[in-house]
């Protein structure tokens, strides 16, 4: 079930996975973007009373649109790097390890589609999954961003290593500023979960660590601050070498 009109408009726009029906408190100009693409999409719709909106999602964050949708399917890590190859850009990868809360999950979502992030990795086990939660919180962004769920963190971090992806760890002990290194190249971004960060077990697989300065009090950022942080580094140090002259004079 998806709820929201972010969640909602953006499934869809994206048109990755059938929506079985769709249901509206009422069809007047806030609605109609979302109703004219269900209906060019043959998607039953439904308008009901705020009380079966109330029912369906308890916190009561729908806006007066809920649809039923098969389940978002999660992707592999070679569907991720072809992704990548496809776009003929070096890969741009998040890997969460054992962020819990749906809010947090789908807020990272939102900042590595809005980055250009060819794919995102998150564990099976002692994690979020991808909810309705999740959906709302990224605002649609879930269905433009492949997903891929891994039964070990350390060992898929260790095959994206094999084909020469670089697996920075972004934690507040670190040395090195991340402003100071290259994310031009094949770059893993590893961000831990609330409250205890990266595990050692996990931390020891990253190639390098990296830390965002702070001058503050707090000691570390939101996990989707953080992901924002470093992952719009990466692009900015992309963009600067694309829109580097041509030193040959050619």
């Amino acid at each position: 079930m998806l709820y929201g009109l972010h969640a909602v408009r953006e499934a869809l726009k994206a048109g990755n996975r059938p929506l079985q029906r769709l249901l509206v408190l009422r069809t007047d100009k806030q609605f109609t973007d979302v109703v004219q693409l269900a209906r060019s999409q043959r998607v039953p719709i439904h308008v009901q009373p705020l009380a079966s909106f109330d029912r369906l999602v308890s916190n009561g964050k729908h806006q007066g649109v809920v649809a039923f949708a098969a389940a978002k399917a999660y992707q592999t890590e070679e569907s991720i790097l072809a992704r990548a190859a496809q776009r003929n850009e070096p890969p741009l990868l998040v890997i969460l390890d054992g962020v819990e809360d749906p809010h947090n999950l789908g807020a990272v979502l939102r900042t590595a589609e809005g980055a250009g992030a060819h794919g995102v990795f998150i564990p099976e086990r002692r994690a979020a999954g991808l909810t309705s939660v999740v959906a709302k919180a990224s605002a649609g962004a879930i269905d433009h961003i492949p997903v891929a769920r891994v039964t070990n963190i350390s060992r898929s971090i260790e095959s994206l290593k094999a084909v020469g992806v670089w697996i920075y760890g972004v934690i507040p002990s670190a040395s090195k500023i991340f402003t100071d290194v290259d994310l031009r190249g094949p770059v893993g971004l590893v961000l831990g979960g609330e409250g205890t960060g990266i595990r050692p077990g996990v931390l020891q697989h990253c190639d390098e660590c990296v830390r965002i300065p702070l001058s503050g009090q707090v000691e570390s950022l939101n996990v989707s601050a953080a992901a924002a942080i470093v992952l719009f580094e990466a692009v900015r140090q992309r963009r600067a070498t694309q829109d580097r002259p041509d030193s040959s004079g050619s």
